[in-house]
């Protein structure tokens, strides 16, 4: 039997152009003709690769979702305490105001809020991506209990929860175009709800 084609493409450049394109455009207004075109590779191949955009859709989230997790856990092994953690992680994001990324918003929070109550794969693994963050959070909340910044009378999983939704929150106001001052005062007064 005689071999296929060989791919005209790098796949790691293909997902990270899928990727791009259901981020700026949305799981369901992302067209096949926007994806194929973005990652350069025809329908074939984009079948060959992923069996469908369902398929890649779930390729792509899985993969953002890893990056996401690996530079949240990397930056709060190298944060001085886990308060140290959230009060950076919140500043910086507040600091990306009015910034391209910050327009885009995040892919999870944003798949989840477009998917909703939609009991489609994508929708399923949109949730169980805000779990995962929420669950990153819980061990950075356990962590902030020890060392005494958060009270420990706080149940860390609703307080990871909050955390999480406070971030989704605070992602949202900056896509809408939030200034720098603004994005600030959200992230006062949520440090202020963790305390």
């Amino acid at each position: 039997m005689a071999a296929g084609r060989p791919l005209q493409h790098q796949p790691d450049v293909a997902l990270t152009a899928a990727m791009d394109t259901f981020w700026r455009l949305g799981y369901h207004h992302a067209s096949l003709r926007d994806l194929l075109k973005a990652m350069g590779i025809s329908r074939s191949s984009l079948y060959q690769l992923y069996g469908n955009k369902e398929a890649l859709f779930l390729a792509v989230l899985g993969r953002y979702r890893k990056q996401l997790l690996d530079n949240l856990a990397a930056a709060f092994d190298q944060a001085p305490s886990a308060w140290a953690f959230i009060e950076s992680l919140l500043t910086q994001a507040a600091l990306d105001a009015q910034s391209e990324q910050a327009a885009l918003g995040c892919l999870i929070f944003n798949s989840a809020t477009e998917l909703g109550g939609e009991t489609s794969l994508p929708a399923q693994t949109a949730r169980e991506c805000v779990d995962d963050i929420s669950g990153f959070f819980a061990e950075v909340i356990a962590r902030a209990q020890r060392e005494g910044s958060i009270s420990a009378d706080y149940d860390p999983a609703s307080t990871a929860q909050f955390l999480t939704l406070s971030m989704s929150g605070l992602r949202l106001l900056l896509k809408s175009g939030a200034t720098t001052a603004q994005a600030q005062q959200t992230v006062k007064h949520i440090l202020q709800g963790l305390r």
